[in-house]
């Protein structure tokens, strides 16, 4: 063999050499890939094109993990309200001084406003018989009561207002809390005082059956119309009549007890039905049946009849 040959053959041996170990490092590098793709696959051959298939391309950003409970950042607090929302925008009403308990008032209806009344009356502010109802009459006479003490003119009960009546009043008897007639009697006319009388008070419209200045019975009365006045003076009953009717009006006149001509002490069923809203022709009316029926078996002809004004 000629050297020139020789030197050509090593050279190209050489270069097999080299292609040899280059082909061997990328068999290697490919045998890698494939028994990669083999295990995933479940075996088998690698197709053709594994060796040669691109990388799966990655996402611009990596996925973020999920976080375990541990990991989870803390939520954030609630912020604080500013002081300027925390102020309130509507003015607090300042609170009403609060005065002496109410204990009765206008539209009570209570035994203690009887008794109220009563007090009242004895003090002279209240002029009618107690009746339990708080009204504007009653109310009025607190407030003179008020007035007279130098307290606050209010109308109703409070506590002080009670306490300064208690103070100047004592305690009222069943007749002043329970009185016999719905109106104020005052003191008896003095020719009432002697003897066995009808004592009648055009004052009061009050009748008064009293021995010897004792008051046994009370009860309300009317008179006649200004065209047939009821006659004032002393007298005596000279008639009486259980059943009597007018003969002159046509009207029953029951447990008629005659004092002067035709008048006499009567019951009147219109009395009863209508009270003050009318008038007698000149008798003197009663309107409690039951207590004039019990005077008129008490009375006796010849006992002595005050009327006046």
């Amino acid at each position: 063999m000629r050297p020139a040959r020789v030197s050509v053959y090593r050279k190209l041996h050489s270069i097999r050499v080299a292609v040899a170990l280059a082909a061997a490092g990328a068999a290697l590098a490919a045998g890698c890939s494939a028994s990669a793709d083999a295990a995933g696959g479940g075996g088998g051959s690698p197709s053709p094109s594994s060796s040669s298939a691109a990388p799966p391309t990655r996402s611009e950003k990596p996925a973020e993990p999920s976080a375990t409970p541990s990991e989870k950042k803390p939520a954030k607090p609630a912020e604080k309200p500013s002081a300027e929302a925390s102020v309130s925008t509507t003015p607090t009403e300042e609170p009403t001084p609060e005065g002496p308990e109410v204990l009765m008032a206008v539209g009570d209806e209570t035994e203690q406003v009887r008794e109220l009344q009563a007090r009242l009356r004895a003090e002279g502010v209240f002029a009618q018989s107690p009746t339990a109802y708080y009204g504007p009459i009653t109310a009025d006479a607190v407030s003179a009561f008020q007035e007279d003490r130098g307290l606050p003119r209010t109308g109703e009960t409070d506590v002080v207002t009670w306490e300064r009546l208690l103070a100047r009043t004592d305690e009222p008897t069943r007749d002043e809390l329970y009185p016999p007639t719905s109106q104020a009697m005052e003191r008896p006319d003095p020719r009432c005082n002697d003897g066995r009388v009808l004592c009648v008070s055009k004052r009061s419209d009050t009748l008064r059956w009293m021995k010897d200045g004792e008051v046994l019975a009370a009860m309300d009365v009317r008179f006649g119309s200004q065209y047939t006045p009821t006659r004032e003076g002393v007298f005596e009953v000279f008639l009486k009549s259980r059943h009597h009717v007018s003969t002159l009006y046509d009207t029953p006149m029951p447990y008629a007890m005659f004092f002067s001509g035709g008048q006499a002490v009567h019951y009147s069923a219109d009395f009863a039905a209508n009270g003050y809203a009318g008038a007698s022709h000149g008798c003197v009316n009663v309107r409690d049946e039951a207590k004039i029926a019990k005077l008129f078996g008490d009375v006796r002809v010849g006992d002595k009849v005050v009327v006046y004004d």
